[in-house]
């Protein structure tokens, strides 16, 4: 496998577990037993996940931008959202 290959399968990886970890801290602190001191240190670490999710799904817009039109990515349009 290229390395090339291997960067967008990390980065999925990386962001398929930040998103699992984020939504696990919601969970704990959502049934309100942690201490205060836990509660900060979660919500410090939620915010980073957050964070890290965020700049993942902007690389991936911005990659699939470069797919639509390499010569001028922001001409490329939103898909349609779906409608049930």
């Amino acid at each position: 496998m290229s390395n090339t290959t291997a960067q967008p399968q990390n980065q999925i990886a990386d962001f398929e577990k930040s998103l699992d970890e984020l939504e696990q801290l919601v969970s704990r602190m959502e049934q309100g037993e942690l201490s205060l001191d836990d509660s900060l240190k979660s919500f410090e670490r939620g915010v980073t996940l957050y964070r890290h999710c965020q700049s993942a799904l902007e690389q991936a817009e911005l990659r699939v931008k470069l797919l639509m039109d390499p010569q001028d990515p922001n001409s490329a349009v939103p898909f349609p959202p779906e409608t049930p």
